[in-house]
């Protein structure tokens, strides 16, 4: 009988577990997002780890993100390298301020930069998840479909490690994957330095707005008074 009723607390410890990471129906107001999210503990330096990218231009590699609190709001600059055109790699520099809204883990994202004028209105930019010293995982939908599920989105993994993520953290980041409705289509974003030695090689940096870059090529001529140099990597 003892026996039993052990058994019984160990189904529904595994049962309540589960159901945290319980596929969804994709509708994204129904996705869960970081239970009681403190930004103080989260701000500092992430490394990307993984990326589903949105429609359109987005960052490749070498991207890493510093997270600071300003006057009780999160603000935050990320650097990477994109591919404009076809062996035109350009050095970017995104910042953005995270406004609050009324539950601490959703942010409505405001870029801000020499570029702003690119981006449209503020992006969700959603902390689904993170233990705040090893990974997290962020979810942002750019466009929702009629019934509510996510017509253009992107995400990322971070991870504290430039080295990467270790293999109990990639578990618990593939299980949210999924219950984002993103299984598999993550890429690897490769850290190979390459993005100091470029930004150290060249006088100036674009400096574009946060993350998504979608409109960056339709409209590359209004950069050139920029001067902004590329470099053959």
């Amino acid at each position: 009988m003892g026996h039993c009723r052990v058994l019984g607390l160990l189904l529904l410890l595994l049962v309540s577990i589960s159901s945290c990471f319980a596929k969804s129906d994709c509708v994204v107001n129904n996705f869960h997002v970081k239970e009681d999210f403190n930004k103080t503990r989260y701000v500092g330096k992430w490394h990307a780890f993984a990326k589903k990218d949105p429609v359109g231009i987005f960052l490749e590699s070498n991207i890493h993100a510093e997270f600071k609190i300003e006057n009780e709001t999160m603000t935050a600059k990320a650097t990477g390298l994109v591919t404009l055109l076809p062996e035109w790699i350009v050095c970017a520099e995104m910042m953005g301020t995270f406004n609050n809204t009324e539950n601490p883990a959703k942010f409505k994202l405001k870029y801000w930069g020499a570029a702003e004028h690119l981006q449209k209105g503020n992006d969700d930019h959603w902390i689904i998840d993170t233990d705040y010293d090893n990974y997290a995982i962020t979810y942002t939908c750019r466009k929702l479909n009629e019934n509510g599920t996510c017509a253009d989105s992107y995400s990322f993994v971070f991870s504290r490690d430039p080295e990467g993520l270790t293999p109990e953290a990639q578990r618990v980041v593939r299980k949210w994957q999924d219950h984002l409705c993103l299984a598999f289509r993550y890429k690897r974003v490769a850290q190979t330095g390459k993005y100091n030695g470029f930004r150290e090689s060249s006088s100036l940096v674009i400096l574009i707005p946060w993350f998504p870059v979608i409109h960056l090529l339709s409209r590359v001529n209004s950069f050139i008074s920029l001067h902004l140099l590329s470099q053959n990597l």
